[in-house]
């Protein structure tokens, strides 16, 4: 956690704050402003950032801050948000690299993320030992992270919020019907993960937004004085375990588990993106953490406080069943609602993170062979749904987490090289010579 929360802070005073400076260029570019249908690459700049918050989306942003909350008070939230915030360089940082390093084959097919930048980009300093050793430990553990806590676990979820909503639905009925849903996206590939995503992930977060949005607005005149609370308990906690430090510990742990800054996961989406500057892919995936811990679990959170479901709870109820129980007292049908986002918020994972690992095993075992690791992960999904997984599920997210290491060592050592690039695209960015597509097709048939 702490070797996350460095790197996020170090790369987002070493990139000038570029997540303040280049937030609304972000927004331009997932506009399409700048989208050219003929620069190389496989999706667009919007599906790419789909793809990727659909990976990162999840139970993190219901449970994960309820458990943070319940450990470290409401105060947590406040160094939840602040590890967001530097987390969001992070991801300009590796999904920069990420496109600058990709190789895209004869056929258009794009291979990119860590095991890529970490071989092509230290070769030239004389590291290729060390790049293609980080290379291969960081497919090792995508691999392992992929179909345990990114695949088992999200459908084992999916199952138990469905079936409170469809109590005797058999386990393996759910898990037969998710797998084969899961495997007609996954056999599509990047472009149809990216065309399923661009549309799920903009109606989940929609859902789960407006039953967050009806809970603050009920208890409306309370905001403020929830918001006080959050404030006041990251200086002056009341929290569980370890006062200020326990606040901070648990901030930064959910915030690190809840959007993955720093992990190389989102990096291998966004090599797929369209466009042939990786400096303005690495602006758009700063938007990630932004909406991811900034925006989504801060509404949880202020639900949750709100509510003060928070205080008058035990051991007993955590997790999603506090989140639940925020929602269940404004109105009774709520849950359902939780349960439908829970849902989909764990298919939305489980889709992405099997190109995660497709493109891990195709760096270790070739291209050719993805069938065979696309059998295992669409198996994995159904099995997922009928077992307690217990060992499984934490040594795969120790194995998740891992993958920062090999990740942020390539980061840190291609950090100047970033920089570099940085300055040269922002200086043509504010000078006028970088155009739209739009006033660049404009241009080009007038001059004809």
């Amino acid at each position: 956690m702490l070797w996350l929360f460095v790197a996020a802070l170090f790369f987002t005073v070493r990139m000038g704050f570029i997540n303040l400076r280049g937030f609304k260029h972000a927004i331009e570019v997932v506009q399409g402003k700048y989208d050219d249908p003929h620069d190389e690459g496989e999706v667009s700049h919007f599906q790419a950032l789909a793809t990727a918050v659909s990976g990162t989306v999840g139970l993190g942003n219901i449970a994960g801050v309820a458990i943070a909350i319940q450990l470290g008070g409401p105060g947590a939230m406040v160094w939840l948000t602040l590890a967001g915030f530097c987390g969001m360089v992070t991801k300009f940082v590796e999904c920069s690299l990420a496109v600058k390093y990709r190789r895209i084959e004869n056929d258009g097919t794009v291979l990119g993320g860590p095991m890529y930048y970490l071989t092509r980009g230290l070769s030239p300093k004389g590291m290729r030992p060390l790049g293609q050793g980080l290379a291969v430990l960081f497919s090792l553990l995508c691999l392992g992270g992929s179909l345990g806590g990114a695949n088992m676990f999200q459908s084992n979820q999916a199952y138990a919020a469905i079936s409170s909503l469809i109590p005797g639905l058999p386990a393996w009925v759910f898990g037969l019907i998710l797998a084969s849903l899961a495997a007609f996206v996954i056999i599509g590939g990047i472009r149809r993960i990216g065309a399923v995503a661009e549309k799920l992930v903009p109606a989940m977060a929609a859902i789960y937004a407006i039953a967050c949005l009806f809970v603050i607005v009920v208890n409306i005149g309370q905001v403020p004085a929830a918001i006080g609370t959050i404030f006041r308990e990251a200086f002056a906690p009341t929290a569980a375990v370890g006062g200020i430090v326990g606040v901070m510990v648990q901030g930064i742990r959910r915030s690190s588990f809840s959007n993955e800054a720093g992990v190389g996961s989102a990096a291998i989406a966004h090599a797929a993106a369209r466009t042939d500057e990786h400096i303005r892919e690495g602006i758009v995936a700063l938007l990630e953490p932004f909406i991811d811990t900034i925006v989504i679990c801060n509404m949880t959170a202020i639900a949750i406080v709100l509510t003060g479901v928070y205080q008058d709870t035990g051991e007993e109820l955590s997790g999603v069943a506090m989140t639940a129980s925020a929602f269940e007292s404004v109105i009774g049908w709520f849950p359902v609602v939780l349960s439908i986002a829970v849902c989909l918020f764990a298919f939305s994972t489980i889709i992405s993170w099997s190109y995660y690992g497709i493109q891990a095993w195709a760096y270790l075992f070739g291209d050719r062979t993805t069938i065979v690791f696309k059998i295992i992960y669409v198996l994995c999904t159904f099995l997922g749904t009928l077992t307690s997984l217990g060992l499984i599920i934490d040594f795969s997210d120790l194995m998740l987490l891992g993958m920062a290491f090999p990740n942020l060592i390539g980061c840190y050592i291609l950090s100047n090289e970033v920089a570099k690039d940085l300055k040269d695209y922002w200086q043509r960015l504010s000078s006028g010579e970088m155009q739209t597509y739009d006033a660049m097709t404009v241009g080009s048939s007038e001059g004809s």
